[in-house]
């Protein structure tokens, strides 16, 4: 582990090698034709008499004498290290992971995930792995569960998929353990997690989670920024193809049936975003839109007029990850190119590149899905120019109809050189809308 590349450890194990070596020459020296040669002398003489020149010859006990030597020199520096390293509050055990983190990942891409749900906190799990640049920027607009609960009782953005994103990027297994553990019993606990209980404490003690962000990424060991799309309460409304409107998320699935979604807005309309979430947009070198729910989880957080007006003006490539399948009560019927258009005519902007999985998901798995209604997401009636937007990786985790987030990272990390290399992203330019 201490050799793993771009720690910066290498370079010092060679130097002080050469150093030992060269230090021992200089001694060598010094000893032979200085004032301490007689006691040299006695000293070679009397180790000679720990070794047969007929089974080893002499210089053998001076070798192993240096190795000695040199073994109780490294085990001191080792102790040395360990002790300051408890001083400074760091596990010896964790060290190598430090100054991986802080070494290797600091140098990894800025990437910025937009979305929500279990298919954000999954892409971090991966992506954290490769870059300690991570900024999730997480829709707030859940209306139903613990997070609306809180929401309602507090007047505070929903935290769940806060919870679930600081849980995915935080170093402490821990921690990580305990943001998701929801408790089982226990008046006015029941239903809520240890996670969404936290931030709402530091929301009310501080007066609103803008002002907590910093404080919870210390306390969570958080490699990388969360933050929420916005800090303002906000209402997610569908406007309908049967001139209906629906409020609030947790209503969609149900009455959506048997029309279809024209748009979503929030309610109130132009809520502000944190100047983090801004910055990180306008450093990104690349903008990664879901996986997740098209319009419960992804379109909402670019419904912020100020991230969304961020992102048509960066240079970063913008890549949409597909869904796996469409989601019923929400996309029924709705085919990858009615998602790209979706985020499209929300955004003000195409999305350079469409990652899609190019495994065949599970008979018993797909089967299950098409049971309850959901449809393979294909190229199928697909145009020119979004064929050409298309890339394809292995995407799914085995067994199920999700995204592996190890697969997923590998394939975003791969897309992102290439463009590098090739400059792919050139193409952003064009597909920018007015």
């Amino acid at each position: 582990m201490w050799l793993e590349p771009g720690l910066g450890v290498k370079r010092w194990i060679t130097l002080f090698v050469f150093c030992t070596l060269l230090g021992a020459v200089a001694f060598l020296h010094f000893t032979w034709t200085g004032p301490l040669h007689p006691l040299a002398t006695k000293w070679i003489l009397w180790l000679n008499q720990f070794t047969r020149p007929g089974i080893l010859p002499l210089y053998a006990t001076g070798i192993a004498v240096m190795l000695l030597a040199l073994g109780g020199a490294l085990y001191s520096i080792a102790m040395i290290s360990r002790a300051m390293l408890r001083g400074t509050g760091t596990a010896p055990e964790t060290a190598v992971n430090v100054l991986y983190e802080r070494k290797t990942l600091s140098r990894g891409m800025r990437v910025v995930a937009v979305g929500g749900g279990t298919g954000l906190s999954n892409l971090l799990t991966g992506l954290k792995a490769h870059t300690s640049n991570i900024t999730a920027v997480v829709t707030v607009a859940d209306d139903g569960g613990s997070s609306g609960r809180l929401r309602e009782a507090l007047d505070m953005v929903a935290p769940g998929d806060l919870t679930d994103c600081y849980a995915a990027l935080s170093d402490s297994p821990v921690l990580a353990r305990l943001l998701l553990h929801r408790f089982g019993r226990g008046e006015g606990l029941e239903g809520h997690t240890f996670g969404n209980l936290m931030l709402a404490t530091l929301s009310e003690e501080q007066g609103g989670l803008g002002s907590a962000m910093q404080d919870i990424h210390e306390v969570l060991k958080v490699r990388g920024r969360v933050y929420p799309a916005t800090t303002r309460p906000v209402t997610l409304v569908a406007e309908l193809a049967d001139g209906r409107t629906v409020r609030g998320e947790s209503k969609f699935a149900a009455q959506i049936a048997p029309s279809h979604i024209k748009r979503v807005r929030l309610e109130p309309e132009n809520p502000s975003a944190l100047t983090q979430v801004l910055e990180a947009v306008r450093d990104g070198e690349m903008i990664v839109l879901g996986p997740g729910s098209l319009f419960t989880s992804i379109i909402p957080a670019l419904l912020i007029p100020d991230i969304a007006r961020a992102v048509r003006e960066s240079p970063a490539p913008v890549v949409y990850v597909a869904s796996l399948m469409t989601e019923p009560g929400e996309t029924d019927g709705l085919s990858l190119s009615g998602h790209v258009d979706a985020i499209t005519r929300h955004l003000g902007r195409t999305p350079d590149w469409v990652l899609m999985n190019s495994d065949a998901l599970d008979p018993e798995v797909l089967a299950r899905y098409q049971g309850d209604g959901a449809q393979t997401l294909t190229l199928r009636d697909a145009g020119r120019d979004l064929r050409g937007r298309v890339r394809f990786a292995s995407l799914v985790r085995s067994g199920t109809a999700r995204h592996h987030p190890r697969k997923l990272a590998e394939a975003l990390v791969q897309l992102w050189d290439g463009g590098r290399r090739f400059n792919l992203s050139g193409q952003g330019e064009e597909s920018r809308q007015p």
